[in-house]
């Protein structure tokens, strides 16, 4: 401060013929204190003061100070009503930048609002979402750790503990907070707080030696000499903070070193400065006022010492940070009093736009001018406050470092700035950060492990939001990003990979040629139909012989070719479903069967007829002839076609992609379309089987030598049980199952007439021929014998 006022009154420029003096104030960082020095300092009364050469000026118009947020306050809110300005250099509470009730108040300090997002967004920035957070007991920690807290948890951030350092002094408190942090799973710990608050909580985190906990500091320990030592190093190392911006004011190292004791007898800061740097005394009675002489073994103080030859952070002016503040805060004092000292009549604030006069001037004509003062320093900063009393936040992020000697060393590793044009930006180069336990990747600090794809967050009842459990997601669902909220349900004919994390289409599934069962079917169906030629084949071979003929071979023919219909249209049943195959299956099937029953149905009569034909006076048999028989099997199939045109016209089946038996799998069928016409398909041929059953089973006991009623008999039993256990096996098979069970029904009912009706004639045939024989089939007397 001494330094920049001297710079100034040696200025030509600024303030002209014009001289500062300034009064200085040890408040000791303390509420009382701060308080007296400021009503001291502007009531011109101070007992402690001799004369000064400024006698008859005006009571102090403005003060710097004070360093503390609490101390600015209190001065503030007496002062502020007389509008005194209040220029700080260090303190940054945001709660200062109110300006209604704090209207006199300025700093070069930026304020912790700005700190309070650049610390979230570095937190933000490397993965940390449980961090621990302690605040000094004073309004610079509380508010500073509040609004830290506030923009973390907007960034999904949660605080694991806050603890307060007292401001008294107690063992407990500290070991209660050393606790804390010791048993916490968080291990980035961010601390606002002063150096002298930190200072017993850091000491006794030494002393317990609590490494493995990445330290992030304000701005006010960071560079703290009295924390950053050697002995502290083990625990804090890779330590990362928000610092002051630096800058290195030209001249000073050299004013300072001319300051000595010889020059400045009555500096009892000097003396004391002097006798600790060179453990000497000024006194020869062996004890110095202030300082103890145990502490001091080369004896009295000559002055010829050289402060060129010793280290001290009084004389190092390589980390000026509020020092710069300081300095920046006497040149805007400084600047506002030469724009107060430029004022033109007809321009100023006083009323009539009149100037007010420098030599006799209120606080209040320069808190005008305070708040308009805009200027760029010698460093090429420029220097202005906003309608807050706030400067232009700027910040240096420093990381720790150890020196060759094992001291620290502050390593800038980044910057953050508070531009109105770009809002905040934080710039870091990670390469150049050592972390804690000298690692070279940002430590991990979480309550729970990030949730990989394929899963989603569950909170965990009474903890906070970090604290989650991954659960993986329900089938059918999927995630894609890390840490997600909800699983996103796939599309309707998608389905979730087994990793949950993509949606692949589902397996289309019907009945196809190439699976084992639609091989086995096809082979049933090619079986059947071979068979059907076969005995067709023998019939037509054998077609002048008694069996033959005597049991109506045009209907048996008839018959095989409407069987052989029904085993080829299984084929139809099998293979990927379209719009002609689904419109052709049932249709042909209920066609096909219709011409079977009706045969069967017209050899059940013959077989009646032909037994009443043979009573005396009855001719009934040529009213029923070959004809007769084709027409009624024709006019029965016409009756099925018409139901099926029907069908097809009102409802059609269609290829449908179901999803409502599997959720892995498409199910790739024909819908029915209308089921009332397919329930009236199967019941006209349900009719027309349990007809031919009830008049094959009545001509079951004919005599006849080889009777053909019997075999139906037994055919259309076999026939209307398949069809009848079909119905429920149908309506409870999903999928390609129910096709399989419907070509089963239509193989295994062909199979049953082909069997029963065919099978004993072929066998008389190929192996009885001496049966085969009309004299066999009748005895001499005419009447029939039964054929074992």
């Amino acid at each position: 401060m001494i330094f920049a006022i001297q710079e100034i009154n040696r200025d030509e420029m600024l303030l002209p013929n014009i001289k500062l003096g300034f009064q200085i104030y040890d408040t000791c960082a303390t509420h009382t204190q701060s308080l007296r020095s400021a009503l001291a300092l502007t009531s011109g009364k101070n007992e402690q003061i001799s004369d000064q050469d400024c006698k008859g000026f005006s009571p102090i118009p403005v003060i710097v100070g004070d360093s503390g947020s609490t101390q600015s306050m209190i001065i503030q809110r007496t002062l502020g009503a007389f509008r005194i300005p209040l220029v700080s250099y260090f303190a940054s509470c945001a709660c200062l930048s109110h300006r209604n009730e704090f209207p006199a108040f300025f700093r070069t300090m930026p304020s912790d609002a700005h700190q309070a997002q650049g610390v979230a967004q570095l937190v933000k920035r490397f993965g940390w979402t449980w961090v621990g957070s302690i605040a000094g007991d004073d309004d610079y920690g509380h508010n500073g750790i509040q609004a830290f807290s506030d923009a973390v948890r907007r960034l999904g951030v949660c605080i694991a503990f806050t603890e307060v350092i007292p401001k008294v002094l107690s063992r407990q408190k500290i070991l209660q907070i050393t606790e804390t942090i010791k048993t916490s799973t968080a291990k980035v710990i961010v601390m606002f707080a002063i150096e002298g608050d930190a200072y017993p909580l850091i000491r006794e985190v030494v002393r317990q030696n609590l490494t493995g906990r990445q330290w992030i500091a304000s701005e006010a320990w960071v560079t703290s000499a009295l924390i950053a030592t050697k002995e502290n190093f083990l625990t804090l190392s890779g330590t990362i903070g928000f610092a002051i911006h630096k800058a290195e004011i030209p001249g000073l190292r050299n004013f300072l070193l001319q300051v000595h004791p010889f020059k400045s007898p009555n500096n009892l800061f000097v003396r004391e400065l002097w006798e600790t740097l060179f453990k000497c005394s000024f006194e020869t009675s062996g004890t110095s006022k202030g300082i103890d002489t145990s502490k001091v073994p080369h004896g009295q103080c000559t002055g010829l010492e050289d402060l060129n030859n010793t280290y001290s952070i009084y004389s190092d002016v390589s980390e000026l940070r509020v020092s710069y503040n300081v300095y920046k805060a006497i040149y805007t004092i400084a600047h506002a009093l030469h724009n107060l000292n430029s004022c033109k009549n007809g321009t100023g604030p006083l009323p009539n736009n009149t100037c007010a006069n420098i030599f006799n001037f209120k606080p209040w004509q320069l808190l005008h001018y305070l708040k308009e003062v805009r200027y760029t320093t010698k460093l090429g900063e420029e220097i202005y406050f906003d309608e807050n009393g706030d400067p232009l936040a700027s910040y240096d992020i420093i990381n720790w470092h150890k020196n060759a000697d094992g001291s620290v060393k502050y390593v800038q590793v980044g910057s953050f700035h508070a531009t109105p044009s770009l809002g905040h930006e934080l710039l870091i180069n990670e390469e150049n950060i050592i972390w804690h336990n000298n690692q070279i990747t940002s430590p991990p600090s979480v309550c729970a492990d990030s949730c990989p794809r394929g899963t989603r967050k569950a909170i965990r009842r009474g903890q906070p939001l970090c604290c989650f459990d991954c659960l993986p997601c329900s089938d059918g669902e999927i995630s894609n990003d890390t840490d997600s909220l909800n699983c996103i349900p796939c599309a309707l004919e998608d389905w979730s990979n087994l990793h949950r994390n993509q949606c692949i289409s589902k397996d289309i599934e019907f009945l196809s040629f190439e699976e084992a069962m639609g091989i086995t079917l096809t082979s049933m169906s090619m079986l059947g139909t071979a068979s059907t030629v076969s005995v067709a084949g023998v019939l037509w071979y054998y077609r002048k012989t008694p069996i033959v003929r005597a049991n109506n071979s045009e209907l048996s023919f008839l018959l095989l070719f409407s069987l052989m219909l029904c085993f080829l249209c299984s084929l139809n049943f099998i293979g990927q479903p379209s719009v002609w195959s689904c419109k052709l299956r049932h249709t042909l099937f209920g066609v096909s069967f219709v011409l079977c029953i009706s045969c069967v149905l017209a050899k059940t009569l013959v077989v009646l007829m032909a037994f009443r034909a043979t009573l005396p006076n009855n001719n009934i048999l040529k009213w029923f002839g070959t004809v007769q028989q084709l027409l009624s099997v024709l006019a029965c199939t016409i009756v099925q076609g018409v139901i099926c045109v029907a069908w097809l016209l009102m409802s059609s089946p269609f290829p449908v992609k179901q999803t409502k038996y599997y959720n892995e799998k498409i199910i790739f069928e024909c819908d029915l379309g209308s089921v009332t016409a397919f329930c009236c398909v199967l019941g006209y041929i349900g009719l027309l089987s349990f007809v031919s059953f009830v008049l094959a089973f009545l001509a079951r006991r004919l005599p006849d030598n080889f009777n053909e009623a019997k075999f139906i008999t037994f055919s259309m039993l076999i026939f209307c049980a398949v069809w009848l256990t079909f119905i429920p096996a149908y309506i409870s098979s999903p999928g390609k199952y129910s096709v399989a069970v419907e070509i089963f029904a239509i193989l295994a009912s062909s199979f049953g007439l082909l069997i029963c009706i065919f099978a004993p004639k072929c066998y008389i045939i190929l192996f009885k021929p001496e049966t085969n024989t009309k004299k066999h089939l009748m005895n001499k007397s005419g009447q029939f014998k039964t054929y074992q």
